[in-house]
C-alpha cells in the first residue's frame, strides 16, 4: 500500500473512534436530563428567617419564612428574601453546570462551571474563586420611590403588620 492510502486509513479510523466517543457521550444525555431534573439547592439566610429552594434552571420551587421573618421591617425582609433567593438560584445553576460538565466537558472542550462562576462573580461583584457560601449578594434592588404611588411602598397599612 502507498503512504497516501495508509494515511487515509488512519484518518478513517480516527474518525470512527471520534464517532464512537460521541455516541457514547450522547447515550448519557438521558441520564444528564434526569440529574438536572433532580437539581435542588436550599439556602437559609444567616439569621434563619428565610429559606429558599431552587431547582433546575434556577427555578425557585419554595420560599419559607420563619415566624421571626414576619417581625422584620419590610425593607429588611425584602433584602433577606432577595439575597437568599439569589444564593439559591446561583447554587442551582452551578450544580446544573457541573452536571453538564461531567457529561460533555471533555467532548466540548468547554468548562461550563468556570464560565458560570465567572459570570456570577461579575454579577455579584465577587471573585470566581470565592466559595459560594462567602459570596456577598446584592442586598436588594434599588428603590424606585418612597411614596404611596410606588408599587413597593408598604409603610402605610402594610399587610405585614399585626
Amino acid at each position: 500500500m502507498s503512504a497516501h492510502m495508509d494515511q487515509l486509513i488512519a484518518q478513517f479510523r480516527s474518525f470512527q473512534a471520534k464517532t464512537q466517543q460521541a455516541e457514547t457521550r450522547f447515550d448519557g444525555v438521558g441520564d444528564m436530563q434526569e440529574q438536572i431534573a433532580q437539581v435542588r439547592t436550599s439556602v437559609t439566610a444567616p439569621d434563619g428567617t428565610v429559606t429558599v429552594i431552587a431547582g433546575a434552571g434556577g427555578s425557585v420551587t419554595d420560599v419559607q419564612l420563619s415566624p421571626e421573618a414576619l417581625r422584620l421591617d419590610p425593607a429588611r425582609l425584602s433584602a433577606t428574601i432577595m439575597s437568599t433567593l439569589r444564593q439559591a438560584v446561583a447554587g442551582a445553576v452551578r450544580q446544573q453546570a457541573g452536571i453538564v460538565d461531567e457529561t460533555f466537558g471533555e467532548a466540548l472542550g468547554v468548562d461550563i462551571s468556570e464560565q458560570v462562576r465567572e459570570a456570577q462573580a461579575e454579577a455579584f461583584g465577587t471573585t470566581a474563586d470565592e466559595p459560594a457560601s462567602q459570596q456577598q449578594q446584592p442586598a436588594s434592588r434599588p428603590s424606585r420611590g418612597a411614596g404611596p404611588e410606588d408599587d413597593d411602598y408598604f409603610d402605610a397599612n402594610s399587610f405585614l403588620r399585626r
